[in-house]
């Protein structure tokens, strides 16, 4: 029997466990462009469907999965193909802090109804969700009674998990909560098994930091050697990648290329997104800024292979009216808080400097005078000589604009 290691899991490298789990058939509803899916793939499992909406994203997956069948609205489904995982990121746009926070009845994110409707004339073994872990607290976390409720009220018992793609080696911090029920099985020992905690926090000093240039008010997004969390932009594409702040004082913004890598896919995996790949509005980066990290989903996929044993002992009761944790589980009889943290694992950590393969671009002067404008005239404490590193970025950008101006009229005059 072939053994695949944890270097090939992308888990660790200390120790090789065999693969010996059933391979399960997935059904992938709110698909994008297959993030999650792709994980469970590299993990053994096989997709039967995808449900996604959205056009660029149906061109990417009908361009890596032509034979595999795609339905275009999750509303229009009457049923299930017998399967053994239900899985879908459900729009999160309604949930997101950034978003509208409509909450879980909201237009988008409301859709997950129809997860449920589905699931009352189906029985798959196991059913996955994925989504921002605002929820958890938005609306004093209704959108967290629904999920659950509703699960219970079919049966289901549950367990879900905030992880944090840094813990696979990516260096996005990007916390997602992931949800998984099963009306026979228990989730924990597929969720909560492992364990490796949160590693002490990185110095700032000398390693790339990455920020939100949009904000600057009342947040950054502040990631030392990571990027903080990528967005999908505007509803129209445009493009505002988080930036990074290089050591030697530059003030940039990833390629697409390394976007994609940023989520686990390889390099130009949206690329059949768009024809011109040089428009405005490309929507590849609402694309992959709404895309499930590949990493986490193979390790997901993993663990419904090779689930481990949970110990629930010291566990305590959620009380009611109490905060939804960032770990918690049911059995159908209460909700229990579990003691995990946010990094079930640790892989190898390349960091950023060493991550990026592509040429990032300069932000812009715009950007970077509007950026620069909010946080002078916020409260928030920034990094030592992060603002100075701004400043000097913006004279930079300004003063290139307007070398390049007096070339371009000395060359028209010239002629």
């Amino acid at each position: 029997m072939k053994r695949a290691t944890k270097r090939d899991r992308g888990l660790s490298t200390d120790l090789e466990l065999p693969l010996t789990g059933d391979r399960l058939t997935v059904a992938g509803l709110f698909a994008g462009i297959g993030g999650l899916e792709r994980g469970l793939h590299m993990a053994g499992h096989r997709t039967e469907m995808f449900c996604e909406i959205d056009e660029a994203a149906c061109r990417v997956l009908r361009h890596h999965y032509p034979s595999t069948s795609l339905e275009r609205d999750v509303r229009d489904l009457r049923s299930l193909p017998k399967v053994d995982l239900v899985a879908g990121g459900f729009p999160c746009q309604d949930l997101s802090q950034a978003g509208r926070t409509a909450g879980i009845q909201g237009a988008n994110s409301g859709l997950v109804s129809e997860v449920f409707r589905l699931l009352r004339s189906s029985k798959p073994r196991w059913l996955l969700l994925e989504n921002v872990p605002f929820m958890l607290s938005l609306d004093q976390g209704r959108a967290m009674h629904y999920l659950t409720e509703s699960l219970e009220g079919m049966g289901f018992r549950w367990a879900y998990r905030v992880v944090d793609s840094r813990a696979f080696g990516l260096p996005q911090r990007r916390q997602r909560v992931l949800l998984l029920a099963s009306r026979k099985e228990d989730p924990r020992n597929v969720l909560l098994a492992a364990e490796k905690g949160e590693p002490p926090a990185r110095e700032a000093t000398g390693v790339p930091c990455g920020f939100y240039w949009t904000e600057g008010l009342k947040g950054l997004g502040w990631a030392v050697d990571a990027i903080p969390t990528l967005k999908g932009g505007s509803t129209l594409g445009i493009p505002s990648p988080p930036a990074i702040w290089l050591p030697d004082g530059n003030i940039v913004t990833p390629h697409i290329r390394d976007a994609e890598r940023l989520q686990g896919f390889p390099e130009d995996w949206t690329a059949p997104a768009v024809e011109d790949l040089k428009r405005k509005n490309n929507p590849r980066w609402k694309l992959v800024g709404n895309a499930v990290s590949v990493p986490v989903a193979e390790w997901v996929g993993h663990c419904l292979r090779e689930p481990g044993n949970y110990d629930a002992r010291e566990d305590e009761p959620l009380a009611k009216g109490e905060k939804w944790p960032r770990a918690a589980w049911s059995m159908g009889k209460g909700v229990f808080q579990a003691r995990v943290s946010e990094w079930p694992v640790r892989s190898p950590y390349l960091g950023l400097r060493r991550f990026l393969r592509n040429p990032p671009a300069a932000l812009s002067a715009r950007a970077t005078e509007g950026f620069l404008k909010r946080a002078r005239s916020s409260s928030l404490r920034f990094q030592e000589g992060f603002l100075d590193s701004v400043e000097a970025h913006l004279h930079r950008m300004l003063r290139d604009a307007r070398l390049s101006n007096i070339e371009t009229g000395s060359a028209a005059a010239g002629t």
